[in-house]
């Protein structure tokens, strides 16, 4: 029996594989596609997501192929200069197209041994206490122990596991595409900067080649969700630009609803969800695959530790404890965004409105916080400030704090060298050093980088190391 079945080799997808082989896990990854698409509708990483694929050691491989950006806001349009005192030693953005994000997180997962299998689509499921067996197109059967949806928001897993996913339609849709252009670029620089003065979801980017990211809005919401034409671009720019640029020559054209969705349970036995398959919302302020990438991260060690055997009993339930009010809050903060952006003369007000606080430093600071997920803090009980919030990278005596992260371990972080982690070595790391950066004498990292507990107490860390790591290892304690 196959250990996990990842529905969808996206970025979630991906990123989910690749923590689970970090812990051995065997894992299977089911896409429905013969080869990617191509399509870039995710343009980037965030901070928070730039500190998880730093975590991981991958950080060097998006810097050789993105384009860094330092800008605060990015909310419903409105941008400010990255703002002072974020909590974070990568204080920028990676502008990386999904493909390539994509390819880098294929290659890695092929470096760990995930079973990538392409033009593989699951049209059935069925579970019980044991496992999880899927009905695929060509009328194979398969079975494992877990399953996860990473299967994007038409999710066929959410669907057969019978999960609720309550929201609110589309009311407006948005055509985005990647085309060449015969205008003049400066010309074409020019129109957009008057347009965007009123149109937030217009724009032409340059990609290089000729070629164009062309955003603009559609005539209505269409009901089959259909790839719109060459055709229906050209009338859209001209309504909305006066003029279509002479595009032409697409290379993929696709469009977007501002519909909001959220899963009732990103649980339901042994199948979970996750990335676009458990919330949908529009894409303002560019979350949705830095969403995505953060819930693999955040399930990716809970259900390692589910199948080694290892996992406390409600580990894996943290998942949607944690997880699900994070989408709700992305939810709710695009719905905002979508009313910021809309060209009657109140959301034009507010746009206004808030260009001017965000000349505000905590203003800034907490928009800047919200979109980058720089400002999650999970629940994990009362207790310091620090308690259940990301730690920032810091420099040790030897070397650097996210170095020590890229197996995926849990990690004690010890300046005081009286404290111990025995019993738990086979899941966590000891580091003895006089860091004075540490918000602590100690501190305790979760897989995922959160800090799990700190403070002083051998007997406090016991708690903590059990809470999160599980019952200790009966050798280590002779």
């Amino acid at each position: 029996m196959i250990d996990v079945l990842v529905v969808g080799g996206g970025p979630t997808g991906l990123m989910l594989a690749c923590e689970l082989r970090l812990h051995g896990v065997e894992v299977v990854v089911l896409e429905r596609l013969t080869a990617p698409t191509g399509e870039s509708r995710g343009q980037g990483l965030h901070a928070r997501s730039v500190e998880v694929m730093d975590q991981r050691g991958l950080l060097e491989r998006f810097r050789a192929v993105s384009s860094e950006y330092r800008v605060g806001g990015l909310f419903g349009g409105v941008m400010a200069d990255w703002p002072e005192g974020m909590d974070t030693a990568h204080p920028y953005g990676l502008a990386t197209p999904q493909p390539v994000t994509e390819r880098l997180l294929a290659e890695r997962a092929e470096e760990l041994g995930v079973n990538l299998q392409r033009g593989r689509e699951v049209v059935g499921l069925t579970q019980d206490e044991e496992g999880v067996e899927v009905e695929l197109a060509d009328g194979s059967r398969l079975r494992a122990r877990w399953l996860v949806g990473c299967d994007g928001g038409r999710s066929t897993v959410r669907r057969l596991a019978g999960v609720a996913f309550p929201g609110e339609p589309a009311t407006v849709e948005t055509l985005l595409g990647q085309m060449s252009a015969t205008e003049d670029p400066e010309r074409i620089a020019e129109v957009v900067a008057r347009v965007r003065r009123t149109q937030v979801r217009f724009g032409l980017q340059p990609e290089g080649d000729g070629q164009y990211r062309v955003v603009v809005p559609a005539d209505g919401v269409s009901e089959d969700r259909a790839a719109p034409t060459l055709e229906e671009f050209r009338r859209q720019l001209r309504a909305v630009a006066g003029t279509d640029f002479g595009v032409h020559s697409p290379r993929w054209l696709s469009r977007f609803g501002d519909a909001t969705r959220q899963a009732e349970r990103y649980r339901v036995g042994r199948v979970l969800l996750a990335g676009d398959a458990a919330h949908i919302h529009p894409p303002t302020g560019g979350q949705g695959l830095n969403l995505g990438v953060q819930d693999a991260f955040n399930l990716g060690w809970k259900l390692a530790a589910e199948v080694n055997g290892w996992a406390p009993a409600d580990l894996l339930d943290s998942y949607h404890a944690e997880r699900h009010p994070v989408g709700a809050s992305v939810l709710d903060n695009t719905r905002a965004q979508i009313t910021l952006i809309g060209t009657e003369p109140g959301p034009t007000a507010l746009r206004a409105l808030l260009t001017r606080l965000m000349d505000v430093p905590e203003v800034n600071r907490h928009i800047t916080g919200v979109i980058t997920a720089l400002d999650i803090r999970y629940d994990f009980g009362e207790g310091p400030d620090r308690l259940g919030r990301h730690q920032r990278d810091v420099a040790l005596a030897d070397g650097r704090l996210y170095d020590r992260m890229h197996t995926g371990r849990g990690l004690l972080l010890d300046r005081t060298g009286r404290l111990s982690a025995d019993g738990w070595s086979d899941r966590v790391d000891l580091v003895v050093d006089p860091c004075p950066e540490l918000p602590a004498p100690t501190v305790l990292l979760r897989p995922d980088g959160h800090v799990a507990w700190l403070g002083d107490s051998q007997a406090e860390l016991t708690t903590a190391l059990t809470r999160w790591f599980g019952a200790p290892q009966p050798a280590d304690l002779l």
